[in-house]
């Protein structure tokens, strides 16, 4: 009897033992997804779901300068976001249009806080394709200003400045390509 206590014993121990065993293994396996400290949405790395707005602006050639103009006002991660966000972006040639010595000052250091009020003038929290935009329509933008909306000959304009000259959906809302940039009105 005491053999066979002993036995079980031992079987008893090493079925314990294998489970606690087990337990570890299943804990050192979880694979968490990896983002740098601090990295934001627009760190994950996703090439399989459908681009965010930011993601589609860097990866057109027509917008290079809104690109570095979002990087240098830090709101990567912000329109990185699920939104939804309607954007306004305006092209290179639209930017060329500006004073080289505006934009060249808008993107310094000190005048972060100006760019990104300018940057905000030109995104609306919410999907709005052409279509739903109607002539007269004013639409209160991040920034917490006014834009309002022309409709002409078929087309969409911006303030009277700014025609909107192609549309692409994104993952997290859609973005309007302009003509022009949209300046906020003084405060």
């Amino acid at each position: 009897m005491k053999k066979l206590l002993s036995i079980v014993f031992v079987v008893s121990s090493v079925i314990i033992l294998s489970c606690n065993n087990a337990k570890t293994v299943t804990d050192e396996t979880t694979v968490e997804p990896k983002v740098s400290a601090g990295g934001g949405q627009a760190s994950v790395k996703d090439e399989e779901s459908a681009k965010d707005v930011v993601k589609i602006a860097a990866g057109s050639k027509d917008h290079t300068t809104l690109v570095a103009a979002i990087r240098q006002a830090d709101l990567v991660n912000s329109l990185s976001n699920a939104g939804p966000f309607t954007v306004f972006a305006p092209t290179n040639a639209a930017f060329d249009k500006l004073p080289k010595e505006t934009l060249d000052n808008l993107m310094k250091d000190e005048n972060k806080a100006q760019l990104q009020d300018i940057l905000q003038y030109h995104v609306y929290v919410g999907t709005l394709k052409t279509e739903m935009m109607e002539d007269g329509q004013i639409l209160n933008q991040v920034n917490g200003s006014n834009i309002t909306v022309t409709k002409k000959d078929g087309k969409v304009i911006i303030n009277n400045s700014a025609t909107v000259i192609a549309s692409i959906p994104a993952s997290n809302g859609i973005i309007h390509v302009t003509d022009g940039v949209l300046l906020p009105p003084s405060k």
